[in-house]
């Protein structure tokens, strides 16, 4: 049977970490703005799952979190930016994030945000196991990153 398709799941962000401060009004327009472009990536992509989920939930976490996260379900106890899970949810690390932020020469909401449009990209049946894949859909978020920004600004 196949999944319904439903027109835009409804975000829901969360702060769980008090290592960063995160502009969450920001970000729920940023992912609001660029949720369209990342179901539009994932119309022909064979498990995409973002178009049949009522609810996409995102959740900022500090690092120990998401190592705690990392290593329980990948079998790798370090801290990562993104962990995402096809029933839906996005763990997100604040501190990988600020960290990444000033290798990337990039504003910290920015990243914030990138990291928000990658998890929906995997729920869109993106992967970036291959370099190659990886490649194209680091491609595919700054594209969708921008034209978010374009639609709310920076918070910064």
């Amino acid at each position: 049977m196949t999944a319904k398709r439903i027109a835009s799941p409804k975000t829901v962000l969360y702060n769980r970490q008090k290592a960063t401060a995160v502009p969450l009004p920001w970000l729920r327009r940023a992912v609001k703005a660029a949720v369209p472009g990342c179901l539009a990536q994932g119309k022909e992509r064979e498990d995409a799952v973002l178009a049949t989920l009522e609810e996409v939930e995102i959740t900022f976490v500090d690092d120990a979190e998401i190592a705690r996260v990392h290593g329980e379900f990948l079998d790798d106890p370090t801290p990562t930016d993104v962990i995402t899970f096809h029933h839906g949810e996005i763990l997100i690390s604040t501190e990988t994030a600020a960290r990444q932020a000033v290798d990337h020469g990039q504003p910290f909401d920015h990243e914030l945000a990138l990291y928000a449009i990658h998890g929906l990209l995997h729920l869109a049946g993106w992967h970036d196991e291959d370099p190659a894949e990886a490649e194209a859909m680091a491609r595919v978020q700054a594209g969708i990153l921008k034209e978010a920004l374009a639609k709310v600004g920076s918070a910064s």
